[in-house]
This record gives C-alpha cells, sequence and structure tokens, in this order.
C-alpha cells in the first residue's frame, strides 16, 4: 500500500522537473484517502518555503479544515529538510516515509537526527528507502543537466 503513495509523490516530482523545479514530490494520505499532493514550487512562487511538504501540508490542512494531522501518513521522495520537519513535527504527522536521503539538508538522519532532538513534542515514526533509486536518479538527473 505505501508504494501506491510514494509512486504518487513520485509523479509530483517528475510535474516539479517538467517545471523546471527541483523534482520532489509529496502525498498525504489518511485512512487509505489521499488528503493532497503537491510537489516543490520555490521557482514558480518565488519564495523558499514553497518546498512539496508545506505545499501539501496546506492543502491537507485546507481539506481538514484544521492543522490537526493525527492519524497522517506523509510520503515525500527526499528525506525532509529542517523547515519540512519542524513543519511535519508541528502539524502531529504521524508517520513520514521518504525515498532517499539528502546528504546536504536532510533532517531526519542525515545531517539532525529529528529522533535525537530532545524536548520536542512529537516525534513522528519514519522509513526511507521506499522507491529510493528511482527517486535519487529522478534527482540525480535533474542536477546533471543543471550543471
Amino acid at each position: 500500500m505505501e508504494e501506491k503513495y510514494m509512486k504518487m509523490a513520485y509523479q509530483e516530482a517528475l510535474k516539479a522537473a517538467e517545471e523546471d523545479e527541483v523534482p520532489i514530490g509529496c502525498v498525504i494520505e489518511r485512512d487509505g484517502k489521499v488528503l493532497s499532493k503537491a510537489h516543490n514550487r520555490k521557482e514558480e512562487k518565488q519564495n523558499a518555503v514553497r518546498h512539496a511538504e508545506i505545499e501539501a501540508i496546506e492543502k491537507a490542512v485546507k481539506k481538514l479544515g484544521t492543522w490537526h494531522m493525527e492519524d497522517c501518513e506523509l510520503y515525500v521522495t527526499l528525506e525532509p529538510c529542517l523547515m519540512c520537519a519542524g513543519a511535519i513535527v508541528n502539524s502531529r504527522i504521524t508517520k513520514v516515509y521518504y525515498a532517499t536521503r539528502d546528504p546536504k539538508g536532510g533532517a531526519f538522519k542525515s545531517v539532525i537526527d529529528l529522533d535525537e532532538l530532545k524536548g520536542i513534542n512529537h516525534h513522528p515514526d519514519w522509513e526511507e528507502g521506499l522507491m529510493r533509486e528511482e527517486c535519487s536518479k529522478l534527482l540525480k538527473d535533474y542536477f546533471r543537466k543543471k550543471r
């Protein structure tokens, strides 16, 4: 079941690449229903906070009518950064699935280990590696073209 949602996130990442955005996609689901799908929109919006996770959280909040996102799961093609990890924690998202690590900015394990941050009021469960190869290749191909 999890792969179904990561495939949707991957499709969002492909949309981002087509729009010359960093190809990261995100899906939020609850009880087997997709609440939101989104991809990076930093370039389009000329706004540094328009990451896929933020876009997806905002859409899901509108749909739910509350910022409390307990029992929601987030699927994203790249390990969330510190900003997105903060939004995930503050939204009370229950579980995060990410495809591949971000060695330059990942806040779930790579650069910062979210589990080691004491004093925050919510620690989502997380799992990495779902569709790692496909998502990693998409990012590498995008940045290869940029150079």
